[in-house]
C-alpha cells in the first residue's frame, strides 16, 4: 500500500512537471498561417537560433502550423517540408499578395457600380434640368400672359371711367333738359291762365226768327 502511494505521488510530481513545461513545448492544433507580407523568413532544422539553416519560405506562403517551442514555431509548407521559424514571422491574416487580387476585384465590382450610380444621377440630373427648364419657360409665359391681362385690364378700367364719366355728363344734360322742358311748359301755362280771362269773347249771333 505504501509503494503503491508512493508511486501514485511520483505520478502526480510528473505529471505537474510535465505542465511547467508544456508551454515550451505546446503542441497547437492545425491551423493555417502566412509569412510576413515584408520578408522572405529563413527556416531551421529545429526550435533555436542554433540549428543550421535548411532553406527559406517566401513572403506571403501559407503554411499549416504543427506546434510552437520558445520563440519557433513548427510549420508544414505548400511543399510537404516540416520546417521550424521564429513565431514573430507568421501572421493570422491571408497574405496581401493573396489579398491583392481579390482587393482589385472587389475595387473594380465598386467602380462598375460607381459608374453605375454616376450614370444614372446624370441621366435623372438631365432629365431634372430639362423639367426645370420647362417649368421656368412655363413660368415666363405666364407671367408675360399676366403682364398683358394686367395692361388690358388697366386699359378697359380706364374706359369704364371715361364712360362712366361720359354717361354722368348725359344723365345731367338730359335732367336739365327735362327741367327746362317742364319749366317751359309751367311758363307758357301760366301766361296762358293769365293772358285768356282777358281776351274778348265771341258775341253769340241772334236767331232772327226772334
Amino acid at each position: 500500500m505504501f509503494k503503491f502511494k508512493t508511486l501514485l505521488i511520483g505520478l502526480v510530481w510528473g505529471l505537474s512537471a510535465v505542465g511547467a513545461v508544456s508551454p515550451a513545448l505546446a503542441q497547437a492544433p492545425d491551423e493555417t498561417r502566412w509569412v510576413a507580407d515584408d520578408l522572405s523568413a529563413y527556416v531551421r532544422s529545429g526550435p533555436t537560433d542554433g540549428y543550421r539553416i535548411v532553406g527559406r519560405l517566401t513572403s506571403g506562403a501559407p503554411v499549416t502550423v504543427l506546434e510552437t517551442q520558445g520563440d519557433y514555431t513548427r510549420v508544414r509548407a505548400e511543399s510537404g517540408d516540416e520546417v521550424w521559424i521564429r513565431s514573430d514571422q507568421l501572421q493570422s491574416d491571408r497574405s496581401l499578395r493573396q489579398r491583392v487580387p481579390a482587393l482589385k476585384e472587389k475595387v473594380a465590382t465598386l467602380s462598375d457600380k460607381l459608374d453605375g450610380i454616376n450614370q444614372t444621377w446624370q441621366s435623372r440630373t438631365a432629365s431634372m434640368t430639362e423639367t426645370l427648364k420647362a417649368r421656368e419657360q412655363r413660368i415666363e409665359d405666364l407671367s408675360q400672359r399676366n403682364t398683358t391681362l394686367d395692361q388690358k385690364l388697366t386699359q378697359t378700367e380706364a374706359t369704364l371711367r371715361r364712360l362712366k364719366a361720359r354717361l354722368d355728363t348725359q344723365e345731367q344734360d338730359l335732367l336739365m333738359r327735362y327741367f327746362l322742358y317742364g319749366g317751359g311748359v309751367a311758363g307758357a301755362g301760366l301766361v296762358a291762365g293769365l293772358l285768356v280771362p282777358h281776351l274778348p269773347r265771341r258775341r253769340k249771333k241772334r236767331d232772327r226768327w226772334f
